[in-house]
């Protein structure tokens, strides 16, 4: 009898493994932890979207709608933005629907960089950057953002700068720092890309998660920066439903043209009766408009509780994340610590040691506080006890 042996080959990801959200995912479910690590939220969406979905699927929409997204959906996202930032993306040619953020990224960086090209990452990233990168055949280059505050080193990013350059990613509202980019800083950033011909890809996942009265400094608003971004939204973070997997990529029209080639061949469309939905959902501008307080509420509600401990609160300006200090906490590194504090505690966190490819570790965890008030409350109580 002849056995049957799979091949073997080459990995295009070798150094990828399980990331650590599933690890900590599933470490919180064996051991009946609150589970802040994996940032999504626990509580319903707006009712009124799912009976937006259900009267979509009912009147049909149920079948291919067209590559680029459906149209009253381009066309809402493209009001939405002009009223927000006073950027007009025309939504025939600007504006494409994507199957999440997750999505929208890699898309953009197979859509751009060839093999030994150069893209500049900002470190600590969300994880998907690095390997898209690597998947397109490109070098990806990494550089600090600054230890403590986060905040973007214009000197390390011109350093990084050479003639190989492709792109640089951003981040703001930032994961997983929950940093917000000034105005100054977008400017920064736009003098110092004016000379070149590298391209931005902004992800603003979090853009109506900006806190205490602050603006999200889209990358739309500056008309250098505009007019070489990909700036990537997720309506899965907007509106609670991040198993959805909707979210949309904006680029003036040679860009788009490139991206939307990549696109038809790796997801072609994205579910047609959600996207009705969301167009009708955003009619109403109060859902987005109002998150900030929703989630500021929630933010401030956690931050209170953490006072009695001895964690150190890093500020918290946008995003649904807060980090914290675990230096007086613990003489644990960054991973054992949130192993730990899954295992006997009952509250999982994530290491921002996983956001960086050296692993750098500086003594500071993550908590997503996108979670009901009850189970933000349960999470406070068993770490009140540290």
């Amino acid at each position: 009898m002849t056995t049957a042996i799979t091949p073997s080959f080459t990995s295009r990801l070798p150094n990828v493994g399980t990331t650590i959200f599933t690890v900590m995912s599933a470490l919180a479910a064996e051991h009946k932890a609150v589970n802040l690590g994996q940032g999504f939220p626990d509580f319903a969406c707006d009712p009124k979207l799912v009976d937006a979905v259900t009267s979509a699927m009912q009147a049909g929409h149920n079948q291919y709608p067209p590559m680029t997204g459906v149209p009253a959906l381009r066309q809402a996202v493209s009001a939405k933005i002009a009223g927000l930032h006073g950027k007009i993306y025309q939504p025939d040619s600007e504006i494409t629907i994507t199957a999440g953020a997750t999505q929208a990224i890699i898309t953009a960086i197979l859509a751009i960089v060839h093999p030994g090209d150069e893209v500049i990452v900002l470190e600590p990233c969300y994880d998907s950057y690095v390997p898209n990168i690597e998947l397109a055949g490109g070098v990806v280059v990494r550089v600090p953002l600054t230890p403590g505050t986060f905040r973007p080193d214009f000197a390390k990013i011109s350093a990084a700068i050479t003639s190989k350059t492709r792109a640089i990613l951003i981040n703001t509202p930032h994961n997983p720092s929950a940093t917000v980019w000034s105005r100054s800083e977008m400017l920064a950033l736009q003098n110092l890309l004016a000379p070149t011909n590298i391209l931005l890809i902004s992800d603003e996942v979090y853009e109506h998660m900006v806190f205490d009265g602050q603006p999200h400094e889209s990358a739309s608003r500056f008309p250098g920066l505009a007019a070489r971004a990909f700036v990537v939204s997720s309506f899965g973070k907007t509106f609670h439903v991040t198993g959805w997997k909707v979210g949309t990529v904006v680029a003036p029209a040679a860009l788009t043209a490139e991206f939307r080639k990549v696109h038809q061949f790796n997801v072609f469309t994205v579910n047609t009766p959600v996207q009705h939905a969301l167009a009708a959902y955003l009619g109403d501008p109060a859902p987005y408009v109002n998150l900030p307080a929703f989630y500021s509420a929630k933010r401030d509600l956690f931050r209170a509780g953490l006072a009695s401990t001895r964690f150190k609160l890093l500020p918290s300006q946008g995003s649904y994340f807060q980090c914290v200090d675990i230096s007086e906490v613990s003489d644990l590194n960054e991973a054992d610590f949130c192993q730990w504090l899954t295992r006997e505690v009952g509250v999982a966190a994530i290491p921002l040691s996983a956001f960086y490819g050296n692993g750098f570790d500086q003594r500071v965890v993550r908590f997503c506080f996108a979670k009901k008030d009850e189970t933000l409350e349960l999470a406070l109580e068993r770490l009140k006890k540290l």
